[in-house]
């Protein structure tokens, strides 16, 4: 080969165009990522708030949801529905953790061992509260109808605690099919989704809906790992947005021709598709407001709500809702006893004191998790490598949450959950090692120091 020869081929390799890369997947925390949390704890902690209501009858204190037939409601849920971005955000922090704990040598059992005991601690304080509220507040002689209603409110959103807790489980498994094949693991999940509704839609039989709480938070789980991936970022910002508006737009679609009701938050039991153009519209806001987020995210204040947030998130979510049954309650009895004026929901004079309530509730929610929040950041120092007790703590935490979740919250239902979330809690732990074994096992420290 002569030198020309070589000079060309030097060149030609140095200006050949190279094929395009997925950008690498971050390795540590995205403040980003924990703001986006942050806020959407704090959309669901308003919308709990607005739903409240509480007024008083010819027969007492009547617990009510406010927003039930409110014309301005619908389009509020386009603002407060942020279900979907937050299993996104869930497996986008769920893959890198377990990559991080993978790469330390860890396994699948050890991410949801860490995974059960992080998400039932609180869980199990906060039921167990309950359970000694409800009993209390019936030895005192309040109807049982009422704390009937308030133990059905309360209960509702513990779905969120079982379907989080169950697709984190399994994100070991879907990691791995997103990594043999990421757009086959996606759209299966997402057709299999519509699927349930094309067949719950035809055959009238809502049951079959149910099959979605798998589908839907697991496809979008999945669509967090693109995000983690840095896949979505790769996209020019101009796909992305055709992408973001055309979800919209199919959403906006299908309320107009009636397939589906226009408030977001009726698409939650069962979960629908629709749940997913939610979420990829969502996520691809997410994309091209990272920048607009990372500037907000520097400001010191702004970090320091995020940080207290990201660390009392599950804390914060168990505890809005008891909180807020207490407002209810005590303004019930003012009304009944102090002359305390309940006006009817929706009413200008309603309006007036919602934004009050509003904040009285976020106030009250944030000093519980700042007394209660260390439970949640409490270590395991046992955990068990056992994947079979990691199983039977999964399925036995599930237990705990239908059980209040399908009979309502009694002092019987509540008492048994906070029984199974702490066999859950004791099987994440590894068995304490016999007097005998913990004998030899000193012996043979004490051979090893002195050879």
């Amino acid at each position: 080969m002569t030198t020309t020869q070589t000079a060309r081929r030097a060149r030609t390799a140095t200006t050949a165009p190279t094929a395009p890369t997925t950008p690498a997947a971050p390795t540590g925390r995205d403040p980003v990522i924990d703001l986006v949390r942050a806020l959407c704890v704090l959309a669901i902690v308003l919308l709990h708030g607005l739903q409240m209501g509480v007024t008083v009858g010819p027969h007492g204190p009547v617990l009510e949801y406010a927003t039930v037939g409110a014309s301005w409601y619908p389009p509020v849920t386009w603002l407060l529905q942020v279900m979907p971005v937050f299993f996104v955000i869930g497996g986008f922090s769920g893959m890198l953790a377990f990559r991080r704990l993978r790469d330390r040598g860890g396994t699948a059992t050890d991410f949801v061992v860490g995974r059960v005991h992080r998400l039932l601690l609180p869980a199990v304080v906060t039921i167990s509260a309950v359970a000694v509220a409800l009993a209390v507040l019936h030895s005192r002689g309040v109807p049982a109808g009422l704390l009937l209603e308030a133990g059905v409110r309360y209960g509702q959103p513990l779905w969120f605690l079982g379907v989080y807790l169950g697709t984190q489980a399994v994100l070991p498994a879907m990691l791995r099919a997103h990594e043999r094949a990421p757009l086959a693991a996606l759209t299966t999940l997402a057709a299999a989704a519509l699927g349930v509704d094309a067949l719950r839609s035809l055959s009238g039989a809502d049951a079959l809906g149910y099959a979605n709480i798998a589908l839907v938070w697991l496809a979008l789980q999945q669509l967090g790992f693109f995000l983690a991936d840095g896949r979505l970022d790769a996209l020019r910002p101009v796909t992305r947005v055709r992408i973001g508006a055309g979800a919209v737009a199919l959403l906006a679609g299908a309320f107009a021709l009636g397939l589906c009701s226009p408030d977001l938050i009726a698409h939650l039991n069962p979960p629908t598709s629709a749940l997913l153009l939610v979420g990829v519209a969502q996520t691809t806001a997410f994309t091209l407001l990272r920048p607009a987020l990372a500037a907000l995210i520097a400001h010191p204040g702004i970090a320091a709500v995020t940080a207290f947030v990201t660390a009392r998130t599950m804390t914060i979510y168990l505890w809005n809702l008891p909180v807020l049954l207490t407002m209810a309650g005590v303004s019930a009895y003012l009304a009944e006893h102090g002359g305390l004026l309940l006006p009817e929901p929706s009413g200008l004079l309603w309006w007036t004191l919602r934004p009050s309530w509003l904040v009285l509730s976020l106030v009250l929610t944030a000093t519980v998790a700042w007394a209660l929040g260390g439970i949640e950041r409490r270590r395991l120092h046992r955990p068990t490598d056992s994947p079979a007790r990691a199983l039977q703590a999964v399925l036995l935490a599930l237990a705990g949450v239908l059980i209040p979740l399908l009979a309502g919250t009694t002092v019987l239902t509540a008492t048994v959950a906070a029984g199974l979330f702490l066999a859950a809690l004791s099987r994440v732990q590894a068995p304490r090692a016999s007097g005998a074994v913990q004998a030899a096992g000193a012996r043979q420290i004490t051979g090893a120091a002195s050879r």
